[in-house]
């Protein structure tokens, strides 16, 4: 494998000495079974908001629902393809094993309350570095994290989602980090410090910590390294991919002709009608992706109607009459459909 100095020396000057970097994440795609009981979650439970209703681009007779904040700011989606039937993944290396939303330190209670209330076993609040913890799962299985933090009551107006069920002072804000499981923590950690520009920050026991900024919410990855764990399995319950933030489609480029110098069979560039995307393999087994931030996901519906109706990218909007009686029908929040 080529040095990360080597494949320094090859970038513009203006993105040498780790200036080329992620903003940290932009989303979190996993994969679930029923539509319908992972939309009433995501959005009636936690209270996100549906900010895309479209298809697997790749499977278009496949659901693919984006949540986020108000405007879908990157660093807040967490998106789903549902398959109705399909097997429950399997837990293990290889794979992220957690995702955690930050949440303000007071409103720890209204959150083990509110779950806990809904049927949902929720942990004890555990310490983790200098940080509390709460831990829970989704309807399939997928583990999910709540962290503490010292936030505002309130945080950005215009990208403030008031649901009909969680008041604003105790809404979710975003990702706070991401877990990695795998076998052995070396080389995906050389991809991220070397490679990717994380800084370490810590390790604590089997976890090391890193982040793409100064430790803050949304910016951070943890290496679980678990060498007598078994290789985990990418279905229902468990995360498909990890996407990590880029500011547009040349710092894209730099980032696939880095990816490639390292021999990680990145893909070409792919057309997420939202934003653009590479993916590769981290050393450890987990699926990274690279997403610019623009354009967005105001760009086939407005900011007030994210998520109302079905969205298709133009090259599949001929098939919709076929594609609409293929997918299983939605309620909607606030909407029949």
């Amino acid at each position: 494998m080529p040095s990360s100095e080597n494949a320094n020396d090859s970038l513009p000057d203006s993105l040498k000495d780790g200036e080329l970097h992620s903003a940290g994440l932009h989303h979190i795609t996993a994969i679930a079974g029923d539509p319908q009981r992972n939309l009433d979650f995501y959005t009636g439970v936690l209270g996100l908001r549906l900010v895309k209703l479209t298809v697997n681009f790749d499977d278009p007779g496949t659901y693919h629902f984006y949540y986020g904040d108000g405007v879908g700011n990157p660093g807040t989606i967490l998106t789903f393809f549902p398959f109705l039937g399909s097997p429950k993944g399997r837990p293990g290396t290889g794979q992220a094993s957690a995702i955690a939303f930050a949440i303000p330190k007071v409103s720890a209670d209204y959150w083990t309350q509110r779950l806990t209330a809904r049927g949902i076993m929720v942990s004890d609040r555990t310490a983790r570095f200098d940080e509390q913890v709460i831990a829970f799962n989704d309807p399939d299985g997928l583990p999910l994290e709540l962290i503490l933090r010292d936030v505002p009551a309130a945080s950005d107006p215009a990208a403030q989602w008031v649901s009909n069920s969680v008041p604003a002072a105790h809404a979710l804000r975003g990702f706070d980090q991401v877990t990695l499981s795998v076998i052995g923590y070396e080389r995906t950690a050389h991809l991220l410090t070397d490679v990717m520009h994380f800084q370490p920050i810590g390790s604590e026991n089997d976890r090391y910590r890193y982040t793409t900024g100064r430790g803050e919410s949304g910016t951070i990855v943890d290496v679980l390294c678990q060498p007598e764990a078994r290789r985990g399995t990418v279905a229902v319950g468990s995360v498909h991919h990890i996407a990590w933030r880029t500011p547009d489609d040349d710092q894209q480029a730099v980032w696939h002709t880095l990816l490639a110098e390292q021999q990680l069979n990145v893909t070409p560039v792919q057309d997420r009608q939202y934003f653009n995307s590479i993916y590769f393999r981290e050393p450890g087994g987990v699926l990274f992706e690279i997403a610019t931030d623009p354009p967005g996901f105001a760009t086939d519906e407005t900011v007030a109607t994210l998520g109302t109706s079905l969205k298709l990218p133009q090259w599949l909007e001929a098939q919709r009459p076929l594609i609409e009686r293929m997918l299983p029908p939605l309620r909607l929040p606030g909407v029949i459909r």
